[in-house]
């Protein structure tokens, strides 16, 4: 089943597997065993590429 939803807990309330998207693209993947609200977020703001990156 594909579940798409932005509610954090709701996601790690069901899931098994996680993919974060950022305008657009994947980002990232999870098991639930290894996400986190924080991993997720930081995966979905994609803030490594836009901003370390160009630092």
């Amino acid at each position: 089943m594909i579940f798409v939803s932005s509610e954090m807990p709701e996601v790690l309330g069901i899931a098994d597997r996680i993919i974060v998207m950022c305008d657009g693209r994947i980002t990232g993947e999870l098991d639930i065993k290894d996400a986190t609200q924080e991993r997720i977020l930081e995966m979905a703001t994609d803030f490594e590429s836009k901003f370390v990156a160009h630092a």
